[in-house]
């Protein structure tokens, strides 16, 4: 627990991917608040922000949360819901305000400023796979929802999150566990002071089969290696990470064949679908002063493949089935430049400049039939080369003790250029938006800031759908092009409050509306429609601390979601989860009994437009306590899914053919959440 002045720039401002801000700017006051407590739970609850929807949530929260997966990390962003529908070794999928995410579409992830979300991915638009990061070394995870950011650029519609590695060990460690259908893992680390600076290394090595009757074989090594030097105002830091992995898949099965006996909840209709990925990346950061102003850049590079088999369908071709097959070689660069500078601009004011630039060389992006794992014909097969480049400005202006503005803007330059084996659907495009932002910040009264927000956003399109001419099944049938940018317009009224003792308090009201669209769908290489959607909310989050070790918070949230147009099949979006409840606990102690415990609830959400079909609701509670003998040593038993319940990650609603059946059939299809499950843990510092 630390005392800190309840404006907290240096921490609240790290939610871009480049910046923490110095505590003043631009001659604006720290403001007239009482000092409050800030505990290490979610930072930034009360401060200096732009809407609230921001935080920073700090590794002691990380540290007393039971993480089954590393994507559940996500999960300290209010309302957003983790969960996995296939292999643990693919990217997860995600919700958030009423958006099924699929596996990142309009939610922007970034690690130490690098993008994960991959643009034009076999897979998914947005694809991000979290995998490759070690829990054990994150130091902080930054996030803001909304659109109303200046720095946050393309997938960010719904919001965004920044996670961040530690910059050294204090001691190094080793961590060996152990757990229920043969998990396990070994994690170890440690830092030491090279030529001046601090360099950390860490690595990772687990197996895990899961309590799949296909047992999942997931191997999974990871690793990374940092230098920094400097301090907050100059300095540099150099980073390497590397992850492999490989595994086999059980995906969501049919209801009926549960109900009928044929299968088990943990069966897989196709045992042979499968996936490999790697994921390599260099990059580096250097951040300095410029005469009254401050200068950062990050320049990065990747390397990364995806090779993924599956079979959602399983038999609608009774000669092959319907196993298909997606290919995703790429390298990635980019690199970011950002600058703030104090002025007196008709009020103390900071300004802000930045510029962004991604460009993607994907050497093959490819579709196939595939038949027992594997490949037998080639539906399509792209060279895809996409480039972004953004530019932003913000003006943040302090006009009385009680008023704040932030006025703002971005735009954004896409290039996409695609040469596919079906020639009707080589082709380039180009596309620009500009993307205006409003913050106004009203207060502090009594510990109590007020907020109004408004912005416009957006999410790019696969490349291959801006292009595509005919459907690459048979060469033949047209097919519409989709959209090359996808604009998305949001408002937001919230409050943040330390008014009662012991208590951090949010709320807020938002609105989040998206243009009609095409979408271009990765597991058929076609476009499919999807109208114009709006959803709004409220989210309620709150955290306690009756004790000085114990700390106790809840977060709630409730979406409404809807087509904008009327349509005689309905006009509810489907998988738009509607209430989302997140309480837990954490006792931190620095010797004897330390745990923690939290229960997270998704509710039901319809399957199809008409809403006659809906999920059930999902209710699991995950448990941690450990023992710490002696500050280099402690024991830490987790257990997930506590009560075992008989839930479902996630579910839909679509058309299959089992083999044997004679015909398709319109079917719930849901993949379980795992039952209950123990690991054990024994961590050592040396």
């Amino acid at each position: 627990m630390t005392r800190l002045r309840p404006i907290l720039p240096t921490l609240v401002a790290c939610g871009t991917s480049l910046w923490c801000a110095p505590a003043t700017a631009g001659g604006i006051p720290a403001g007239d608040l009482e000092e409050v407590v800030v505990t290490a739970l979610r930072m930034g609850l009360v401060g200096r922000v732009e809407s609230a929807s921001q935080g920073v949530v700090s590794s002691d929260q990380l540290e007393a949360r039971p993480v089954l997966r590393p994507g559940e990390l996500l999960e300290v962003v209010p309302g957003l819901v983790v969960t996995q529908h296939s292999g643990d070794g693919k990217a997860n999928q995600y919700f958030l305000r009423g958006f099924n995410l699929d596996h990142g579409t309009d939610f922007a992830t970034r690690v130490d400023g690098i993008p994960v979300n991959m643009p034009s991915h076999a897979h998914g638009q947005g694809y991000s796979d979290l995998n490759f990061v070690i829990p054990e070394f994150i130091d902080s995870v930054s996030y803001r929802k909304g659109t109303y950011y200046v720095e946050e650029g393309n997938f960010s519609a719904a919001g965004a999150a920044d996670l961040r590695y530690r910059r050294r060990l204090d001691n190094p460690m080793l961590i060996l566990s152990r757990g229920s259908e043969g998990y396990q893992r070994v994690v170890a680390g440690g830092s030491s002071t090279l030529v001046g600076g601090d360099l950390l290394a860490g690595a990772e090595l687990s197996r895990n089969d899961g309590p799949w009757l296909n047992p999942e074989r997931y191997n999974k090594m990871g690793g990374l290696l940092r230098y920094t030097q400097g301090d907050d105002k100059r300095g540099y830091s150099l980073d390497a990470m590397a992850y492999g992995g490989h595994w086999d898949s059980s995906d969501q099965i049919p209801l009926r064949a549960v109900l009928s006996g044929t299968l088990s909840r943990f069966a897989a209709v196709d045992p042979t679908d499968h996936g490999f990925t790697h994921r390599f990346s260099l990059s580096a950061a250097r951040w300095q002063p410029v005469g009254s102003g401050t200068l950062r850049a990050l320049v990065y590079m990747l390397d990364y493949q995806l090779d993924l088999f599956s079979n959602f369908t399983y038999d609608l071709d009774q000669v092959h089935g319907d196993q298909f097959e997606q290919y995703d070689r790429r390298q990635v660069y980019g690199g970011e430049l950002a600058w703030r500078e104090p002025l007196y601009f008709g009020a103390p004011s900071e300004l802000k400049l930045g510029l962004q630039a991604r460009f993607d060389d994907i050497h093959s992006v490819g579709l196939y039939d595939a038949e027992h794992g594997v490949r037998y014909a080639t539906v399509s097969l792209d060279r895809v080369r996409q480039g972004n480049l953004a530019a932003y400005v913000g003006l943040e202006q302090q006009w009385t003790s009680w008023l704040r503005s932030e006025f703002g803007a971005r735009a954004d330059a896409f290039h996409f250029q695609v040469a596919s084996t079906v020639p009707a659907n080589s082709g380039y495009e180009n596309s620009s938006l500009g993307s205006p932002k409003l913050a106004l910040t009203f207060g502090p009264w009594a510990k109590t800031e007020l907020f109004l927000d408004g912005g416009r956003g957006f999410h790019s399109n696969d490349a291959r759908g801006t292009t595509i001419h005919v459907d690459p099944h048979d060469g033949t049938t047209p097919v519409e092009r989709a959209s090359p940018l996808v604009r998305a317009a949001g408002a937001e009224v919230g409050l943040r409050t330390a008014a009662i003792s012991n208590w951090q308090l949010a709320a807020s009201w938002w609105l989040l509306s998206l243009d009609s669209e095409l979408l271009f769908t990765g597991d058929s290489g076609t476009t499919e429609p999807s109208g114009a959607t709006r959803r709004y909310g409220v989210e309620v989050g709150a955290i306690y601390q009756p004790a000085e070790h114990l700390y106790v918070d809840a977060d709630l949230a409730w979406t409404h979601a809807r087509y904008r147009k009327y349509d005689p099949s309905g006009d509810h979006i489907p998988n738009a989860v509607e209430q989302v409840v997140s309480m837990g606990f954490s006792w931190r102690r620095e010797h004897g009994l330390f745990g923690g415990a939290r229960l997270r609830y998704f509710g039901p959400a319809p399957l199809i437009e008409d809403n006659t079909v809906r999920s059930h609701s999902t209710l699991l509670v995950n448990l941690e306590a450990g023992w710490r003998t002696s500050p280099q040593l402690s024991v830490t038993v987790s257990v997930f899914n506590v009560f075992n319940r008989r839930d479902n990650d996630i579910t839909y609603y679509y058309e299959s053919q089992l083999p044997g059946e004679s015909v398709p059939q319109a079917d719930i299809h849901f993949h379980p959440a795992e039952p209950r499950a123990l690991r054990v843990a024994l961590a050592m510092k040396f």
